[in-house]
């Protein structure tokens, strides 16, 4: 699975710096460092939906205080 976080301007005042550093947290909490390619990019064009969270091909709005939720719901289902 390939997770890319946007680190453009817009997404990095809505906390994509700490939307990363709590990804990186999650993945190695559930042991998925093999499964799971963790990446950023510069803007995806979502800058009013920011953080921009694309997973494969999925586009998600996820916020530092949203990250465990998301991922519990979006990543986590995928390796059960």
């Amino acid at each position: 699975m390939k997770i890319t976080v946007c680190i453009g301007s817009s997404c990095h005042i809505k906390g994509s710096r700490l939307v990363v550093e709590q990804l990186q947290y999650l993945i190695a909490e559930n042991k998925l460092g093999d499964e799971i390619e963790l990446g950023g990019t510069f803007c995806m064009g979502k800058c009013q939906q920011g953080v921009c969270v694309m997973v494969d091909d999925q586009l998600f709005s996820v916020s530092p205080e949203t990250v465990r939720e998301f991922f519990e719901k979006n990543v986590k289902p995928k390796f059960a």
